[in-house]
């Protein structure tokens, strides 16, 4: 009988060979083969802190629907998770919080099938607003997967998260320049190995909090430590006011997002040197070095992700 290499896929035909995990190294030692294993959460990560810890909060809803104003959420789950400054890991979980809430409507059939969430299983339920205040005490940053989302419907219901900074690993970590080609959360838990059930709340606060927790291909520091990192800059929206019609595509192209209400393309610039190079771009690529005034409101994370206003400056080109 031939002897077989550790990375040699025919090894799974042998009966003695039964084992799932030594089957799973045996596949991903092969250049034609990649493996994906189940996310399994885990409240303590074995390690002692090398610096100052930072505590925060991983949250994500489930709702009726996406718009804040007049859909509701009908599960909400957050982890409040200890970090190690030092090396931007998580040390532990010490509190996990998740609940049903009832949202006084039918729950569409869409957001049935995507969440898995029925009438029956909300019927009654309520989130519990002290206990949730009470493992908020202390926490200094709520992170979520699309936080402008998540933001909108927890502050409306639970108006003390205002008063808390958020971070955003969709909008305040560019994935792409990480060598990243999605930033859905559940390609980047895949690019890790990892599968979980997605669009129940826990789950994919775990799963977010597994991505985070790895070092990013390009930076080198940990998802976490980039964005406590970003909760302490200030970010800056600059709108292109009256720009040429004609440069709608050059805007375009370079991330700038049309706003109907205000008539106005705009984007978001992460601290002040990039808002000094926006500014120049603008000059050269849209306004042609011609004389112009760009309105620019700056955002801290108590206000970022959130429908409130930052202060807003008008700057001469």
């Amino acid at each position: 009988m031939a002897k077989h290499t550790s990375a040699d896929p025919s090894m799974l035909l042998d009966p003695s060979f039964g084992e799932p995990e030594a089957m799973a190294r045996v596949l991903e030692a092969h250049p034609d083969y990649r493996v994906l294993r189940r996310l399994k959460p885990s409240l303590d990560f074995g390690r002692k802190a090398s610096g100052d810890v930072f505590k925060m909060a991983v949250l994500d809803t489930e709702t009726t629907g996406l718009d804040a104003s007049k859909e509701r959420i009908i599960e909400l789950a957050l982890l409040v998770v200890d970090v190690d400054l030092g090396t931007g890991l998580p040390l532990r979980i010490s509190a996990v919080y998740d609940e049903l809430e009832d949202p006084g409507k039918p729950i569409p059939p869409e957001a049935g099938r995507v969440t898995g969430i029925t009438d029956d299983m909300v019927r009654g339920k309520r989130l519990d607003d002290e206990r949730i205040a009470a493992l908020m005490q202390g926490v200094q940053l709520v992170v979520a997967h699309n936080a402008r989302f998540d933001r909108g419907f927890v502050e409306q219901r639970l108006p003390l998260f205002a008063a808390v900074p958020w971070a955003c690993s969709l909008a305040d970590l560019d994935w792409s320049s990480q060598g990243r080609g999605s930033a859905k959360l559940e390609f980047l838990a895949h690019e890790l190995g990892l599968f979980y059930d997605a669009h129940r709340a826990e789950m994919d606060c775990h799963a977010l909090l597994a991505v985070l927790a790895q070092p990013l291909p390009v930076a080198g520091i940990t998802g976490l430590a980039h964005l406590i990192q970003a909760a302490q800059t200030d970010s800056h929206r600059v709108s292109a006011t009256g720009s040429p019609f004609e440069s709608k595509d050059v805007l375009r192209a370079r991330g700038y997002r049309w706003d109907a209400d205000r008539k106005v393309w705009h984007t978001q610039v992460s601290n002040a040197e990039a808002l000094d190079a926006e500014c120049a771009w603008l000059k050269q690529s849209v306004y042609k070095g011609r004389a112009a005034a760009v309105e620019v409101s700056r955002f801290s994370a108590l206000e970022r992700h959130s429908s409130r206003a930052g202060v807003s400056s008008v700057i001469t080109l």
